[in-house]
């Protein structure tokens, strides 16, 4: 960040927990700092599986990506939400596949627009990468500013990665998933996950993240989450733990986040 970004840099507090870094905290990461790692350490002393799930969801995020690439052909991908880049970001892992897959990313946080310049300069010379400074809750703004990249009259693959938890009414959740696949073409895919309170222990870590000053997270339901995919056809092996899809090993234990792939018909 330069020194031209005083309104950015005031938005940056370091020392209070914030969600994208503690979640890179989770995930191996060293873009967070000792306020994030302390409420990151308080979940995981209540939760220790979250830094599986943190870890679990990034394999979740590219076998999804690989699959609607390589075997469904998808070239368009909107990260909504995205968070800060770690290993094997969307557009790395797509374009490493296809080329000139054309990836957007959407997020509203000012650090992450921070880090967003960085991705901006990993792209291949045959596709598109970019960033959309927008709030999931404005899904008609974040549509217009992708078409700027992305052609809505072809497929694209929406995605919500463990994001939707940050919106405490589930009606919300619904209408904003709703109206971004509502002008989307036919064939194109959602790919969602999010925590579920599948377990007391998951429960007590959300509950820790928010006495640690970090921002709530509502744990859902797999059936709550199962009605932001209705009128789309789920693909095998249909909403499952996140770690359980696509897995082979039958030993695997479930852990508490759920999710899917599902195509628009």
């Amino acid at each position: 960040m330069s020194d031209s970004d005083p309104q950015l840099a005031a938005q940056l507090k370091f020392g209070e927990p914030h969600a994208a870094r503690i979640w890179n905290y989770w995930m191996g990461g060293k873009d967070n700092y000792e306020s994030d790692r302390a409420a990151g350490d308080a979940v995981a002393q209540v939760y220790p599986e979250i830094v599986i799930m943190a870890r679990e969801s990034r394999r979740f995020l590219i076998q999804a990506v690989r699959f609607l690439a390589a075997e469904v052909g998808i070239r368009q991908f909107l990260d909504v939400g995205t968070g800060l880049p770690t290993m094997q970001n969307t557009h790395e892992v797509a374009q490493a596949i296809a080329p000139e897959s054309q990836v957007v990313y959407v997020d509203n946080d000012p650090l992450v627009l921070v880090h967003a310049r960085a991705l901006l300069a990993n792209t291949t010379a045959e596709g598109t990468t970019t960033y959309v400074h927008a709030d999931y809750h404005d899904p008609e703004n974040i549509l217009a500013e992708a078409s700027t990249v992305l052609d809505f009259d072809q497929p694209v693959a929406v995605m919500f990665m463990g994001v939707l938890g940050y919106e405490p009414d589930m009606d919300a959740v619904r209408s904003i998933v709703t109206r971004m696949l509502a002008d989307t073409a036919s064939g194109s895919h959602l790919v969602l996950w999010d925590g579920t309170n599948t377990s007391q222990a998951v429960v007590d870590g959300a509950n820790r993240l928010a006495e640690s000053g970090g921002v709530p997270y509502i744990l859902r339901s797999p059936d709550e989450l199962a009605t932001c995919f209705a009128g789309l056809e789920l693909v095998e092996p249909g909403l499952t733990p996140i770690n359980l899809w696509r897995q082979d090993d039958p030993n695997t234990k479930a852990i508490d986040a759920y999710g899917a792939v599902a195509r628009k018909p």
